[in-house]
């Protein structure tokens, strides 16, 4: 049973008696927003959508979603989560479900279907859910987890896709305001705004707009340059959790290997604390929205070792965070191998009908999130990368600098937009002719039960929850 709907206290969240909560567990990713790292499609989530629905037609494409969005989270994960002693689940969802740009302002009701299946599930289990909009009209950051074909933002272009993004988070709040076992809105996740001042104008107009409706939610409010910079954040908003995301490069394979040494645990420290400068300044809660590793896959070189180091890695990060009893989400619950929880066996039907796809993509480095290191396209990129500083010097510091340095800057617009939209029709013909059988069985290898757990870092959640 619920002890009331949570709200900030000076720098503690706590429930209706006043009681502290420390807010820990995963993000949904890849279900309601879908991430083509997570299920393996190229692109971006729309592409996706477009291909399928030429391939399948209307009813066989509404069919599959439907039960591809039903296994993705069920009763089944709902009591495997609580097993661990996760108490919290952020929600990532894309505009798209409930509104059309092309009939903005309409609220589809049949976005709620699944959206509120799974918050009702999670409550069941005295699970609170975070509500995270991943993706508004125009793109509120230049990468693909903000359904965003380009690199441009155009959202803080616009003031009418801004207003849009309002207008959904006060039909959100009309439909969740008392329910408590919702711990609140996620406003805009990972924002990147280059001038720095139109994120905090647009948190001063979304936290009204809110309230008025639902006065008693918490809102968490993600800091900009992918929730990684306060610098233009000069005063905090009533009852508000500012929010960072902590990812380490040495979880990733270009990064340095994680070894333990007392240096790159400073390190971490060290990036923890400048990200939460902000917050500890003005005493307010601190969330961690986003953090973890990347894993090896199966057969990989150096699979058993590497993979223990990114474990290591992670619970290294994890016992910073219990030093300063920070709430945390981490990146993520379910997917195809490469970060989940659980993930997609390499014998269920997705994967045995997409592997050669997927072979493919990572081969040529369609994905950021799956980048798999190349000699080969790395050697075919870099007289291009080159040639970009000789003529274009200025693009080495172009916005999101320095997170993205000039490597990031082409491989973003040649092999992850322009690459990627052009094979999502070759995604979707392996679909093409499937019963509805088929295609049943394809979602259903989403399901909790046709998926592996992975067990090293469900453990070191499990001894860091809280029990």
């Amino acid at each position: 049973m619920s002890s009331g709907t949570l709200r900030v206290d000076g720098e503690r969240i706590v429930d209706a008696n006043g009681k502290d909560v420390v807010l820990r567990g995963a993000g949904l990713g890849g279900w309601m927003n879908m991430e083509n790292f997570i299920t393996g499609y190229p692109g971006h989530e729309y592409q996706h959508r477009a291909a399928m629905l030429k391939v399948l037609g209307q009813e066989k494409y509404d069919f599959f979603f439907d039960r591809w969005l039903y296994y993705f989270f069920t009763e089944a994960d709902a009591k495997f989560y609580k097993s661990l002693g996760l108490n919290c689940l952020r929600i990532p969802f894309n505009y798209r479900h409930f509104e059309d740009d092309m009939n903005p302002r309409v609220l589809k009701t049949s976005g709620f279907k699944h959206l509120d299946r799974v918050i009702e599930l999670c409550a069941n289990e005295g699970i609170y859910t975070i509500l995270d909009l991943h993706a508004v009209p125009g793109g509120q950051n230049p990468d693909w987890h903000s359904d965003n074909p380009t690199n441009h933002a155009a959202f803080w272009d616009h003031k009418d896709f801004q207003d849009r993004a309002i207008w959904l988070w006060e039909q959100l709040a009309a439909r969740y305001k008392g329910n408590a076992w919702v711990a609140g809105y996620n406003p805009l996740n990972e924002p990147c705004d280059s001038e720095h001042t139109r994120l905090v104008a647009w948190y001063d107009r979304v936290e009204p707009a809110i309230r008025a409706i639902d006065p008693d939610h918490i809102l968490w409010l993600d800091g900009n340059t992918f929730a990684s910079d306060f610098s233009a954040f000069t005063k905090v908003l009533p009852n508000c959790v500012y929010a960072l995301h902590d990812y380490s490069n040495m979880g990733f394979p270009a990064g340095e290997r994680y070894k333990g040494t007392p240096e790159q645990n400073e390190k971490l420290e060290r990036s923890y604390l400048r990200k939460a400068e902000f917050m500890m300044k003005y005493k307010v809660p601190v969330w961690n929205g986003e953090f973890g590793p990347v894993y090896q896959p199966h057969n990989a070189p150096d699979e058993t070792e590497i993979n223990e180091e990114r474990i290591n890695l992670l619970s290294q990060q994890l016992k910073i965070y219990d030093k300063y009893k920070i709430s945390w989400s981490i990146w993520l619950y379910k997917d195809i191998g490469i970060q989940g929880m659980i993930y997609t066996s390499p014998t269920s039907p997705w994967i045995k009908t997409l592997q050669p796809f997927l072979e493919k993509k990572k081969k040529i480095q369609a994905d950021a999130w799956g980048y798999h290191p190349s000699a080969e396209i790395d050697a075919l990129f870099k007289p291009v990368v080159d040639w970009v500083g000789e003529v274009a010097p200025d693009t080495a510091k172009r916005y999101p600098y320095p997170l993205w340095d000039m490597k990031r800057q082409v491989s973003r617009q040649i092999q992850q937009c322009l690459i990627s939209e052009m094979l999502s029709v070759e995604f979707a013909r392996y679909f093409e002719g499937m019963s509805f059988e088929e295609l049943e069985a394809m979602a259903k290898s989403f399901a909790f039960g046709q998926c592996v757990q992975r067990a090293s870092l469900n453990k070191a959640l499990r001894d860091h929850a809280g029990l």
